[in-house]
């Protein structure tokens, strides 16, 4: 007994160290095959241009450790993760002319915060990176509210300075062997900019680099200080309504709040001056926005708490449609207004009938006016009553609920599906699908309950008129 306890006790030992021991080469062969990446050349290029900062990132990779490798780690400093807005990678194939991109998938590492507290976001390669081997990868992200007025408020008659912070060298877990980053400013007008040698300044472009063999997350902060005078239209919140009625037509309403995030105006305001010399007074204004909206719209209105605006412009075609708005006031920092558009489009246009019966919307997701940032956009999509098993398929990662209205004639109420993101820019402007179940027998719901009322008022009148009330004959 005790011979057979023992050799238990000896096997239960032998099998959890073999368990460790396979965990233990399985964790550090992910950790070697992570840290013994490289990266041979790095170029990012970042576009100051407007409010919205566009940067692109090549990356050449290559595997030196004894694993193959299939996930490549990107790092940001946590100012930059906060206002991280859009993310995309994709793997450059074949050469020269005949080059492709293929798209790859990135989302937030489940890996321990870095230095400084940088944030790690994960690309999964197509196929593992064996060892020896190496992959060019082409990052795109979009960087919003990083650009700081400075200084904070201005007069009408002043220009709009702004301040970017970044580094010279681009943060990350691997040696990079070579790295440049260009910044491209709106104009040559710049005021200081942080020198880390090489640095070198060409018309609207600041170099720096090459820099060579920087080790793992390497950074050298830099600071640059230049003229702005674009739009920094935000729309705090963005609430749109699409009403699909099956008798023909989509009935669309935007409620927007929107404001110049910019330099807050400081002083009066002189129209007189604003009108006489528009290329100096308030030249960080916006009176008007551009609204890219689908083609065949009609019925447009655009209108504000007292009532419709008339300077507003639409211009249709086959392909589109273009409403250019402009608000009662001009719109100088910090300043608000808050309006409704509305249109209606025809519904053969986005409405669709899938293989296995279910119709479903192909809609827009974003913001139409033209490069804005949404902090929240919230789509509502009204279904006709009577639908059953509503879902939403979106590109991207949104926060959905349901509700349900109740309109005229309503008996059990319409289902709404609701999508709502934070951090939206230009490029989530982007189709959705809600799908749902519809029989055809509910589009008589309301004809048949309207038949049936005139019909009973008119049995009813029939009646009346036919009745006599009188006490006495």
């Amino acid at each position: 007994m005790e011979v057979f306890e023992a050799r238990s006790r000896s096997t239960l030992i032998l099998s959890l160290l073999v368990f460790f021991s396979l965990s233990f080469r399985s964790s550090s062969s992910l950790s070697s095959s992570s840290s013994e990446l490289q990266i041979l050349s790095a170029e990012r290029r970042i576009d100051l241009a407007s409010h919205i900062i566009r940067v692109v990132l090549s990356l050449k990779v290559q595997n030196d450790g004894e694993f193959p490798a299939s996930n490549v780690l990107l790092a940001f400093p946590p100012p930059q993760a906060k206002h991280l807005s859009l993310i995309q990678a994709a793997e450059l194939t074949g050469k020269k002319k005949k080059k492709s991109l293929q798209p790859l998938d990135v989302k937030p590492s489940d890996h321990a915060d870095g230095p400084n507290g940088a944030k790690f976001f994960s690309i999964s390669l197509r196929n593992p990176l064996s060892t020896g081997g190496s992959v060019s990868i082409e990052v795109s992200y979009i960087l919003t509210q990083s650009l700081e007025p400075f200084p904070v408020e201005i007069s009408q008659s002043e220009p709009q300075l702004v301040l970017y912070r970044d580094g010279a060298l681009i943060l990350s877990p691997y040696t990079i062997k070579q790295q440049t980053t260009v910044i491209r400013t709106p104009t040559t007008k710049v005021e200081s900019f942080t020198r880390v040698e090489p640095t070198t300044q060409m018309r609207t472009e600041l170099k720096y680099g090459p820099y060579q063999d920087q080790p793992p997350f390497s950074y050298a902060p830099i600071l640059v200080h230049f003229e702005n005078n674009n739009p920094f239209a935000v729309v705090e919140e963005l609430v749109r309504e699409i009403e699909i009625s099956h008798w023909g037509y989509l009935q669309i309403t935007e409620h927007y709040k929107l404001v110049h995030n910019g330099a807050r105006h400081k002083g009066g305001f002189s129209r007189v001056e604003y009108q006489s010399r528009p290329s100096i007074s308030g030249v960080s204004s916006f009176k008007h926005l551009l609204a890219k909206l689908p083609p065949r719209v009609h019925s447009v209105y655009y209108r504000d708490n007292i009532g419709n605006i008339s300077t507003s412009h639409l211009r249709t075609s086959y392909s589109k449609s273009e409403l250019e708005i402009e608000p009662r006031y001009p719109l100088l920092g910090g300043w608000k207004a808050t309006f409704v558009i509305g249109y209606v489009l025809p519904l053969q246009d986005f409405l669709f009938e899938s293989d296995d019966g279910k119709r479903y919307l192909n809609f827009s997701f974003g913001c139409p006016i033209a490069e804005t940032v949404v902090n929240k956009i919230t789509n509502k999509v009204v279904l006709p009553e009577g639908s059953k098993n509503p879902f939403a398929v979106v590109p991207f990662s949104v926060e959905r609920h349901a509700e349900t209205s109740y309109s005229y004639l309503d008996i059990v109420g319409r289902p709404v599906v609701v999508l709502e993101k934070e951090n939206v820019v230009p490029e989530h402007n982007s189709h959705f699908q809600v799908y749902y179940d519809f029989h055809l027998m509910f589009m008589l719901a309301e004809p048949l309950m309207l038949t049936s009322v005139f019909f009973f008022l008119f049995v009813a009148a029939v009646a009346y008129l036919h009745m006599d009330i009188s006490i006495r004959k």
